[in-house]
């Protein structure tokens, strides 16, 4: 595996059509990335897990683990946090929703572009590296340790996609402002903005980890300007006592 100084990323391609693999491995190295190569997705599983790279170019259809499962075992088990760029042949609302709930950062439907392919992968390293920190942030009673993404809420663990998590990072960052979709979008996806109905149904879902189960609601939407992340009753507290 080449270092980073070496190359302008370090790529774990995981993919089973020979054809595609040997393109896409070619163009990237001539264009200055390190590939790794994996046919399967047991494979993918193991050298993703056992090595650092920048970004995961991964099939969701593979031989003896798919991608999706690759991508959930990753998250959840392994820990793993690098961006994953999927690769499907279908191009339906469901299976991106699917993917992105499992922890991919973006998606490409076949037959695609190689150009495209390495704007993505681009695009996914500048904004990894542009959100690595150590930092813990609070809203009221609800606590996220970036370092270690664990989650919590009253001293409770609490449960949150990947997704989620970065929809969580942004909107604990920039409390008690409002963040309007447009920017929350752009920050997660880059370019290549999601169907409508996609980061509305992750927001659904962050809502129901982190406020269902507590008396106090912390994440707001703003009619017409976008959500925010706040604790207004302490807030309300602060102006009272002013």
């Amino acid at each position: 595996m080449r270092s980073r100084e070496e190359s302008a990323g370090l790529v774990l391609l995981v993919e089973d059509n020979r054809n595609i693999s040997e393109m896409v491995g070619e163009y990237l190295e001539r264009r200055g990335f390190g590939v790794d190569y994996a046919p399967d997705g047991a494979e993918g599983y193991r050298l993703a897990s056992e090595n650092s790279y920048d970004v995961i170019v991964l099939d969701l259809m593979l031989p003896r683990m798919d991608g999706l499962e690759v991508c959930r075992r990753l998250r959840a088990e392994s820990k793993v946090s690098t961006p994953v760029l999927m690769l499907t042949a279908r191009d339906t609302l469901d299976d991106k929703v699917r993917g992105l709930e499992a922890g991919g950062d973006d998606y490409l439907v076949k037959p695609f572009a190689i150009q495209e392919l390495e704007a993505r992968v681009r695009a996914l390293i500048r904004r990894d590296r542009r959100q690595v920190s150590t930092e813990v942030l609070r809203v009221g009673d609800l606590v996220l340790d970036t370092a270690t993404l664990r989650v919590t809420r009253g001293g409770s663990d609490v449960i949150v996609s990947p997704i989620g998590l970065k929809l969580l990072t942004i909107l604990m960052r920039e409390s008690p402002r409002v963040v309007s979709r447009r920017d929350i979008e752009r920050e997660i996806w880059g370019d290549a903005l999601p169907d409508s109905d996609t980061l509305r149904s992750h927001l659904y879902n962050l809502r129901k980890a982190i406020d269902k189960p507590f008396s106090r609601q912390l994440l707001h939407t703003i009619h017409s300007a976008g959500y925010r992340l706040a604790d207004l009753d302490a807030e309300t507290g602060l102006r009272e006592s002013a």
